[in-house]
């Protein structure tokens, strides 16, 4: 079954189940195994880091035939806590991933750039720079992002396997004005660690005047990340949406 998850990552350290951390996994794994009455492993379609915010993670389980999509959603929501919420729960083909089944995932970042973004009902969601960005040095760094490329500047160093070659199918990479501040949003094939982040990173600072307006084109030919920007704060980011193929779908709720 699939389970599409929002959550708050803002009390999480992260995805990933670790000892003696409160994470997202760890949290629903232990619901369902209550509901279920042994243990229930919980697959996600990446890992999100701690403070990285989610409006459609994307959960794999099995769980006992007697559960219906539309029943496993409701006795979830009835006992996981406030800052996790499943939003949708499908029933899948036995060959589906949650994470290798994925074609592509969706991210967006979010960035207050007026003097509000500093209102402790914003700065949770959004990176507060309460400044203004050239959105022309914005945009041409995010149009350079497009298409294969290799990201190995833009990743944290030694988290991907000795024989990765660091390369993504980038679908979607674009700014767009909202009110009070910016939002970019990208869409690839796959996304290293850190990636996002990096990336917005560098690029407020090219649009801040702090380094060169192309930086993301150079950096896109470089070897390793040891010139590339600090990545941008964690609270900012969402992972909008994960897609699959439609027939590995066999209910939708």
């Amino acid at each position: 079954m699939q389970l599409v998850l929002q959550y708050d990552g803002a009390g999480f350290a992260g995805w990933q189940r670790q000892p003696r951390e409160r994470t997202v996994q760890a949290v629903v794994e232990d619901v369902l195994t209550r509901l279920c009455g042994s243990r229930v492993v919980v697959t996600g379609a990446g890992r999100t880091d701690a403070g990285v915010h989610a409006r459609g993670q994307i959960a794999g389980v099995r769980v006992p035939p007697k559960w219906t999509p539309r029943e496993l959603r409701r006795a979830l929501n009835a006992l996981l806590p406030p800052d996790v919420w499943v939003a949708a729960a499908h029933e899948m083909r036995p060959d589906f991933h949650a994470r290798y089944s994925a074609t592509s995932r969706r991210y967006s970042y979010h960035i207050g750039t007026d003097e509000g973004a500093r209102s402790p009902f914003r700065r949770r969601w959004e990176w507060a720079l309460a400044r203004p960005l050239d959105l022309a040095v914005l945009e041409a760094n995010a149009v350079a992002l497009r298409g294969d490329r290799c990201f190995r500047a833009f990743a944290i160093q030694r988290t991907a396997g000795p024989d990765d070659h660091h390369r993504c199918t980038v679908l979607r990479s674009e700014w767009r004005e909202r009110e009070g501040g910016l939002v970019y949003e990208v869409e690839a094939n796959r996304f290293l660690h850190h990636m996002v982040r990096f990336l917005v990173g560098t690029m407020v600072d090219a649009a801040s005047g702090r380094r060169e307006p192309d930086s993301v084109a150079v950096l896109l030919e470089a070897a390793d990340n040891s010139d590339t920007s600090a990545p941008a704060p964690p609270h900012g980011l969402f992972l909008e949406a994960v897609h699959y193929p439609s027939d590995l779908y066999l209910t939708r709720e």
